[in-house]
This record gives structure tokens, sequence and C-alpha cells, in this order.
């Protein structure tokens, strides 16, 4: 039964022509998630490469062991970050994913609003900075005695960068908490308007 209090009106064809082509125009985005997945397939190449080639090298020393790993875990870390970006953006801004039902489906999947995307986006980012600093600092060990040239700059770059992703997280995060107290104290001060 339709709800009496809301009325009806008729909407005029080219408005209801425009909305639809509008509301559809979200599946221009489906290219871009495309080509995340065209991206995540490149990184397990290049992940399947690094680790074969590098294999022999780690066998011989411990520190290039070490590195190696540091590697494969910037390159996992950056392909879980595609993911998380092509589902989340797919199922937040175009589709929802039919997965059937499947007992394989992410937990997060479907729950992760736009705010949750940019802090899992930000903490992922400086994961992958952290690793990259502290891959700089141990290739900083491979050099031998007096040769070893150490380059100043780039490594206050490099901190400094990672300073500022984890800044900026701390800040985003901070500004989603007071937003969603500040929506919380709106609906709650609606809820108790006579």
């Amino acid at each position: 039964m339709p709800d009496p209090t809301r009325v009806r009106r008729r909407k005029n064809p080219l408005e209801q022509l425009f909305e639809f082509a509008l509301f559809n125009a979200r599946w221009l985005l489906a290219p871009f998630y495309i080509g995340l997945v065209a991206c995540l397939v490149l990184l397990a190449f290049v992940f399947f490469k690094e680790l074969v080639d590098e294999i022999p090298h780690a066998l011989e020393n411990h520190a290039v062991a070490i590195l190696l790993a540091l590697n494969l875990i910037d390159l996992s870390l950056t392909g879980n970050l595609i993911l998380i970006v092509t589902f989340s953006g797919y199922e937040n801004f175009v589709s929802k994913i039919d997965t059937g039902g499947s007992e394989d489906r992410p937990s997060w999947m479907g729950k992760v609003d736009f705010s949750g995307l940019k802090i899992r986006v930000i903490a992922s980012i400086v994961a992958i900075s952290a690793i990259s600093l502290l891959k700089s600092f141990m290739s900083l060990s491979e050099g031998e005695g007096a040769q070893a040239t150490i380059d100043h700059p780039r490594l206050a770059w490099l901190v400094g960068l990672h300073l500022t992703f984890v800044v900026s997280g701390v800040l985003l995060a901070l500004m989603d908490k007071w937003g969603s107290q500040a929506e919380r104290a709106e609906v709650e001060s609606v809820r108790g308007a006579p």
C-alpha cells in the first residue's frame, strides 16, 4: 500500500532521461577497475620475477635475503591495496558484487564505505612507505667500510615523506572520528526533538 503522506509528482520525461543517464554514468568507472585488475596481474608477474631472480643471491647473503623479503612484502601490500580499492570502489560506486554466497567472500566486502576506504588506503601507503624506508636503511649495510656512500638527502626525503604519510593518516582518522561523532550528535538531537 503506497504511503499516503508522500505525494508523487509526475516527472518531466527529459528529467527522467537525464536522471537515467546520470545514474548509469557510474558504469564509466568500470574500465578503471578493469585497469586495476590488469595492474594486479602485472604486479603478480613482477613478484614472481623478483623471487626467481633474487633467490640465488639470497642464498649467498642473508642481507640480500632480508631485502628480498622486504621487496616481496612491499609488492604484496601494494597488491592488497589495489584489491581493496578495486572491490570497495566498485561496490561503493558502481554495483554490488554477487558472489553467490561464497564462503570465500572477504568479510570487509560491502562494509567498507568511502571513509573506511580512505583510512585503509592511507594505512597501506604508510606500511608501504615504512617498508621502503626500511629497505633503504638495510641497503646501507651492504656498503663496505669507507667505500659505502650514504645519500643523506635521499634518506632525509624518505623519512620526511614517511612522516608526512603518518601525520596525514592520523589527521584523516581524526577527521573521520569527529565527523561520525557530529553525525551521531545530530541524529540524537533529531530523536530528542519534540
